[in-house]
């Protein structure tokens, strides 16, 4: 950030949206900046070199925060169609009239520049894999539903498996409303999630197959709510993280190994285990180093989001609900042994692919071109004719909310 801000919040939503104030929302997403100092009351305004005043009737994206933020001049932030003062740019001096001019109490000053959304440099979110359209909306209580759905639609992933994208949404925010509405915490449902993955590997190892399947299922649709959770409440720790995502990484070549000696109890048990095994492993741990590979000394950002044909394959490649659905194939069929061969060939698949992806980004890469992601040159309205950018995209709200209200 170029700058450091004094940020002042101005009035309150009488909604709450997640359990949360539009105030406490943006106090909780502004208390993890360190370049901001929030003050408590106006007064505290008037010796600050840059402030920032924000309207807390305004529900706002995190990357617009952040984008104002980065700017070193005065201005004025209004709402795309309606022209709304939601956010200003100024100074101590000017901090008192401006709030008066969020509050709607005073008319705009002609000497203050107004922008809007598409002006503020807003770039792909690296973390999600995904560039979506960013938003301020109005907080009312006809809209609570549909904004507390925007929220938790912007917490996922843009690219990732097909079961957490195209399975696991809905039911998950039924879930996460529900986890709000008994003020249960994220590590509240990591912790479970946790409970689960020991006790599906456990099934697995003594070839309760079908069992440790329900469980493992159920665990792979927590994972996905512990972390909405946590995003829509702004309630996500250091330890739950690391938890999570360690949680992620380590269990699933556990589960497959617990299932391949779960199948020497079985009338289906396979005589060259210990070989497979070895080549899954060899399988997994190949995918994630060229994963890490390609991120840590070629780009910086995931693999998945490169090129196109990149992105698809995160809707298959071998991870752990791709290789569920092989591994759940296997057993209907009442052949287990034949899940866990497709597991290993996918985790071999797929990493040759990984391999191949990485060779051609490193040959690029030597040649003097900078990687970039496919994601840093759409838009995702003018170029909603393209396949890719319907599947790993969204619409802005606006534009949704339209296109809804003329199907009614």
């Amino acid at each position: 950030m170029s700058a450091t801000y004094v940020t002042y919040i101005v009035g309150d939503s009488e909604t709450k949206l997640w359990g949360m104030s539009g105030r406490s929302r943006l106090e909780r997403m502004l208390s993890a900046t360190k370049q901001v100092t929030l003050a408590e009351e106006s007064s505290q305004l008037a010796t600050a070199n840059a402030v920032l005043l924000l309207r807390a009737d305004y529900l706002f994206d995190a990357r617009v925060l952040h984008a104002l933020l980065t700017i070193n001049q005065q201005m004025l932030l209004v709402t795309s169609l309606d022209k709304v003062p939601v956010a200003i740019l100024t100074d101590g001096n000017r901090a008192a009239a401006m709030c008066e001019v969020l509050n709607g109490n005073q008319q705009i000053p002609d000497n203050l520049p107004q922008r809007t959304l598409e002006d503020l440099p807003i770039a792909v979110q690296q973390n999600l894999k995904k560039k979506d359209p960013p938003y301020v909306l109005p907080i009312l209580h006809t809209n609570q539903a549909e904004l507390e759905a925007e929220l938790f639609a912007a917490s996922y992933k843009g690219v990732t498996d097909l079961v957490t994208k195209w399975v696991w949404p809905q039911p998950a925010l039924l879930a996460t409303r529900q986890c709000v509405r008994f003020g249960l915490l994220p590590n509240h449902v990591t912790f479970v999630s946790l409970i689960l993955a020991i006790l599906a590997g456990v099934a697995f190892w003594y070839g309760m197959f079908g069992i440790g399947l329900i469980m493992a299922w159920l665990m792979t649709f927590l994972d996905t709510v512990d972390g909405k959770l946590a995003r829509v409440t702004l309630t996500s720790s250091k330890i739950g993280d690391v938890l999570d995502h360690g949680l992620d990484i380590i269990h699933p070549p556990l589960w497959y190994l617990a299932w391949g000696v779960g199948l020497i109890a079985t009338t289906t048990p396979l005589a060259n285990l210990e070989l497979l095994v070895w080549l899954m492993f060899i399988g997994y741990i190949g995918g994630r180093l060229c994963e890490g590979a390609f991120q840590f000394l070629l780009a910086s950002f995931d693999i998945f989001i490169w090129r196109k044909v990149d992105s698809f394959h995160r809707l298959i490649t071998a991870r752990r609900n791709p290789n569920l659905i092989l591994l759940t194939a296997g057993w209907a069929a009442g052949r287990p042994d034949i899940g866990f061969i497709s597991v290993v060939v996918w985790h071999l698949l797929s990493t040759l692919f990984l391999m191949y992806r990485l060779l051609v980004a490193w040959r690029e890469r030597s040649q003097g071109t900078t990687l970039r992601s496919w994601m840093e040159g759409i838009d995702p309205v003018r170029d909603r004719n393209q396949f890719a950018v319907k599947v790993f995209t969204r619409l802005p709200y606006s534009e949704r909310h339209a296109q809804s209200a003329a199907k009614k």
